[in-house]
Formats: C-alpha cells, structure tokens, sequence
C-alpha cells in the first residue's frame, strides 16, 4: 500500500474514532451495567467488522447507490437506536459501578449483540465506508483494490477497539466511587442514543411526509 495514504488514513480514521458519538454512549452505558465492558467493546467492532466484509465484496457501494434500500436501514438503525436509548434512560436512576454488577454469559451475549446493532445498523457507518475508504487507495498499489479495502477497514476496527477500550477504563476510573456522576453520564448516553435515533427517523420521515402534501 501507498506509506503516504496509510498514514494519512490512520490520522483521519483515529481523529473520527476518538469523536464522542453513540458509540461511546454505548460503550460507557453498557460498562456502567456490567462487570465487563468487552462483550459492549466487541460487538461495536463487530458492526465495524461487517461493514469491511460489505466494503470488500463491494456490496455497501451497491447499498449507498439504492436509496430506497438504504432508506429501509436507516429505518431499522433509527428504530433500533430509540428502542436501546430509551431502555437506557429507563435504568439511569439505577446506575453504578460494582464489581458485583452482573455478567452472567447470557448478557454478556446480549450486550455483544447490541454492540454489532449500534455500528452495524447505524447507516452513518456505511457511508463512513463507502465515502473515507475509497479515498485511501492507490490503483497503482501492488495489493489488489478488495484486500487494500480489507486491510484499511480493518485497521479502523482496531482503531476503535482501542478508543473505546480507553474510553471505558477511563470512565470506570472516573465513576467508580461517583455513583452520582454515574447516573449522569447513564442519562446523558441515553440521550445520546434517543437523540441520533429520532434525527435518522426524521432524515427519512420528512422528506416522505412532504412529498405527500
């Protein structure tokens, strides 16, 4: 690959990684309810996972030129975003740190999945894709177009596992003996979460609403 575009997709890919958003709302969240924060950090990388696997086989260039198709994701990502960021504000008054907090393997699965539905759903990460990706590779590159694809994708998942790896030790450091500062940033991801969920369903609503009058 071409040393001058990597590194400059590692600047760009670590500056959006490192920009709060509802991934750290998830992460924090869902750190905050349980002993562990991997299965939250996973899942999120998941998400970021099968959008590399589009991105290779050339599918999301396909989805991001269908509006009807990607209008039905950001649907379902709109849906899904309101769905957990109301559960979220249900639990803010109960929220704390606690080596006791439960882990059972059962959440722990839960979580992860809810972890790939935030990134994988979310239709602002397929077009992050589709639209930063493309920029970063070099035709004229020795590694065939597919498997630079593969490797920058893949490098932006690794990125982000160790953002929110950090954003979640720190959070826990800081909250660990704040069950006040707890319920606040519970309460504030929760938000968060509503927040981007009702600006996805209002992209898609209003236009078909206005069409209509």
């Amino acid at each position: 690959m071409n040393p001058q575009l990597f590194l400059a997709f590692l600047v760009v890919a670590a500056a959006l990684a490192c920009t709060p958003g509802v991934d750290w709302a998830y992460t924090i969240a869902a750190g905050l309810r349980q002993r562990s924060f991997v299965p939250a950090v996973a899942g999120l990388c998941g998400g970021y996972i099968l959008h590399t696997v589009l991105l290779v086989a050339g599918l999301a260039a396909v989805l991001a030129g269908l509006p009807g198709v990607l209008g039905w994701i950001t649907l379902a990502g709109a849906g899904y975003l309101l769905w957990l960021g109301v559960g979220t504000l249900r639990s803010w008054r109960r929220a704390t740190f606690s080596a006791h907090a439960d882990g059972g393997s059962g959440t722990q699965l839960r979580t992860f999945l809810q972890g790939i539905g935030t990134s994988g759903i979310n239709p602002k990460g397929l077009l992050f894709y589709v639209a930063l990706i493309p920029q970063f590779i070099s035709a004229n590159a020795s590694l065939p177009v597919p498997v630079q694809s593969g490797l920058l994708g893949m490098t932006f998942v690794v990125l982000v596992g160790v953002v929110y790896t950090v954003v979640a030790l720190l959070s826990r450091t800081l909250l660990r003996s704040r069950p006040g500062a707890a319920r606040a940033v519970t309460l504030a991801s929760g938000i968060i979460m509503v927040a981007l969920g009702a600006v996805l369903l209002g992209e898609q609503l209003v236009p078909l609403l206005a069409g209509r009058a």
